[in-house]
């Protein structure tokens, strides 16, 4: 050791009480990211209530039922298809996505939501402006609620659907791929044209 070494090592042991070293033990972890360890259905459900308590729904869903339209928006399944599974309106089930800030493309895909947005006159004038019907700008001003809401709360509740329906859809069809893959390669070449 030379002297500006030993000088240095001098110091340390000094600055640190006498300790020789200073390094912790690290454990041998698998991964950067936490795990839930809750089921999609409790982690669906602490969503909705969530929800339900910062926004105080009103509807005839309930909690269950709520969670049924989470899924089947992520599954493409239509309002229509939802309402017949459920024995409600449609109408309930296009006000339950919103209530759960589940806007999809198509849902205002003829209007500039950011038009009508802040615009005071009454729907009658609008639908006239727009050249639609007073229930189609009442359901515009409804999606730009829906819109902000969603945006008020950072897309939080978004998010949290997204992470656990859109995440285990693709996680879903990855498997599937891997196994079609899988059984691709395992076949190739083989003779399938067999007698038996």
């Amino acid at each position: 050791m030379n002297d500006k070494t030993e000088e240095l090592r001098d110091i340390f042991t000094d600055v640190t009480d006498g300790e020789e070293t200073v390094t912790e033990a690290q454990e041998n972890t698998r991964g950067s990211l936490e795990k839930d360890e809750r089921t999609d259905r409790e982690r669906l459900e602490s969503v909705v209530t969530q929800m339900q308590e910062r926004y105080e729904f009103e509807g005839p869903l309930s909690t269950d039922e709520y969670i049924i339209v989470a899924r089947g928006f992520y599954d493409d399944v239509p309002d229509e298809e939802l309402a017949d599974e459920l024995d409600v309106d449609e109408a309930d089930i296009f006000e339950a996505r919103m209530s759960l800030h589940l806007v999809s493309d198509d849902d205002a895909d003829e209007v500039d939501l950011v038009a009508i947005r802040d615009r005071e006159e009454d729907d009658a004038t609008l639908a006239t402006e727009y050249d639609v019907t007073e229930a189609q700008i009442s359901r515009y001003r409804r999606i730009a609620a829906a819109q902000d809401e969603s945006r008020a709360a950072n897309d939080r509740y978004r998010d949290e659907f997204d992470s656990i329906l859109a995440d285990a859809a693709l996680s879903e069809r990855m498997a599937t791929d891997v196994r079609e893959d899988g059984l691709e390669d395992a076949t190739e070449g083989m003779e399938t044209d067999v007698e038996f």
